[in-house]
């Protein structure tokens, strides 16, 4: 167990407090999806810029599916991988397609062991046109939960 101090407010990372966990890791991917978006506005990538665009993905992923487990586990569902909590979130409404974020799995899991610049413009496409669209969604249906409360 850590302290967490956010806006005046110290929590500790323990079963009682995954109500506030979710919400504090919700405030770090929309952080990172405001990243995501400055880099799929570019138009052209070096090396570099190309090799950001590829890691801000993958970091905003787990991000993502990790904010889901944490919504998850305060609603007292048990979900410990990325698979379980991505299948849990569908059957749960959180997100509309299974299949795409199963994709964005396994493109995490494949970037996350192999690079080469082929496939990070291959990556770069997909991100641009299929994954921030999705994530922007997410976040939305999110940030409505967060409303709800």
């Amino acid at each position: 167990m850590f302290p967490v101090k956010r806006y005046g407010i110290m929590a500790t990372m323990d079963m009682q407090s995954h109500d506030i966990r979710w919400k504090l890791r919700l405030e770090s991917l929309e952080q990172a999806f405001s990243r995501l978006e400055s880099a799929c506005a570019q138009k052209e990538y070096n090396e570099l810029e190309l090799a950001g665009l590829v890691q801000t993905y993958m970091f905003t992923f787990e991000l993502c599916w990790k904010t889901w487990k944490d919504l998850l586990t305060f609603e007292g569902y048990e979900v410990n991988s990325p698979r379980e909590t991505i299948k849990k979130a569908f059957e749960l409404s959180l997100i509309n397609d299974v299949d795409y974020w199963f994709n964005a799995l396994e493109n995490r899991n494949l970037l996350s062991h192999l690079y080469d610049e082929q496939t990070a413009h291959r990556a770069t496409h997909w991100i641009k046109t299929e994954f921030e669209p999705m994530l922007r969604e997410c976040i939305t249906v999110l940030r409505k939960r967060t409303e709800q409360e």
